[in-house]
């Protein structure tokens, strides 16, 4: 008998979002758990394996899911394995696709968790249609998907496209959760952010901004975010350093993949203007001329959470039995 369920997983440097999905795409039950409470991922499992049997019970029964898809910072397609990511308490290498599926007893894929974002923006989102373009997710880190002529791109070893992780200040940069200096993660992330925050109200002490009312080590990329929405010019100007830097960056991607679209997810894609308007200005600015006008900027047209689920339960369905 044909399975008409799928589960999609997506594990976020924050939060841990599972969803049971139809044939249709529609999201029928879903939950979360908080990915860093626990410090050994043996007992995170048993937490996420209680949640998706809750679900289960809330939806169907367990003979009705073809198969389970995981989307997670550092995930390996390749060998279901969390490879060394830099964003989650568990370090070194960790079979999570095997470790879930003996708790579970339901088949269980892998992926990069911007790869499953590319692949539910493709396949329900604004990349539909699409065979070329760009995912970039900007949350706790910044993650990328990218697809070649409808493929995702994994490269040998299912690693390919950590474009958080290109040098974007090769002196003097700060020091990224990956153990090396001035990546683009490290200034645009919404950690990143913050730290930008942090940086300007020491560089400007004269400056006046609403931002000086928060302790400066609780500051978070929301407080920027209402703050420059109230009218706070240290916190656009924030922005305005975001969005550059994102932009240079884009222009070098373009010149990688020629894409048709870059579109944004995440956390701060909430912005809106406030980060697209500088992206833009500096993504043209800096890119080759036979790429001006050409490449669209775009947010993803899914909920925050579903493009990472939906993409992850795609997985799901192809999962071997």
């Amino acid at each position: 008998m044909d399975k008409p369920y799928a589960i999609g997983i997506d594990v976020g440097g924050t939060n841990t979002v599972v969803g049971i999905v139809d044939k249709r795409g529609q999201i029928l039950k879903s939950g979360s758990i908080k990915t860093g409470k626990h410090a050994q991922v043996e007992d995170y499992l048993d937490e996420l394996t209680n949640l998706i049997e809750d679900l289960i019970k809330g939806t169907t029964t367990k003979d009705q899911i073809k198969g389970i898809g995981a989307g997670t910072p550092n995930g390996n397609y390749f060998t279901g394995s969390i490879e060394f990511a830099p964003n989650l308490p568990w370090k070194g290498v960790i079979p999570f696709a095997q470790m879930l599926e003996d708790r579970v007893g339901i088949p269980v894929a892998l992926t990069n968790d911007a790869n499953a974002a590319a692949i539910g923006e493709m396949t329900y989102g604004a990349a539909r249609g699409m065979k070329d373009f760009i995912v970039i997710t900007l949350g706790t880190g910044v993650g990328s998907g990218i697809v070649v002529n409808g493929q995702l791109v994994y490269g040998h070893d299912g690693f390919a496209g950590e474009l958080g992780h290109v040098i974007m200040r090769r002196h003097n940069g700060r020091l990224c959760g990956c153990g090396r200096t001035g990546c683009l993660e490290a200034y645009t992330s919404a950690t990143g952010m913050a730290r930008t925050a942090r940086e300007y109200l020491d560089l400007k002490p004269d400056a006046k901004t609403r931002l000086r009312n928060i302790p400066a080590d609780d500051i978070t990329s929301k407080d920027v975010f209402d703050a420059a929405m109230a009218g706070d010019e240290m916190a656009k100007e924030i922005f305005d350093f975001t969005g550059e830097m994102l932009g240079e960056a884009f222009a070098d991607f373009v010149a990688f993949s020629s894409p048709e679209a870059i579109i944004l997810f995440g956390g701060l894609s909430k912005a809106g203007d406030l980060i697209m308007d500088p992206i833009r200005e500096s993504m043209e600015k800096n890119l080759l001329p036979i790429f001006k006008n050409k490449v669209k900027l775009m947010f993803s047209e899914l909920k925050e959470s579903d493009a990472a689920v939906l993409g992850a339960s795609a997985l799901g369905w192809e999962v071997r039995d």
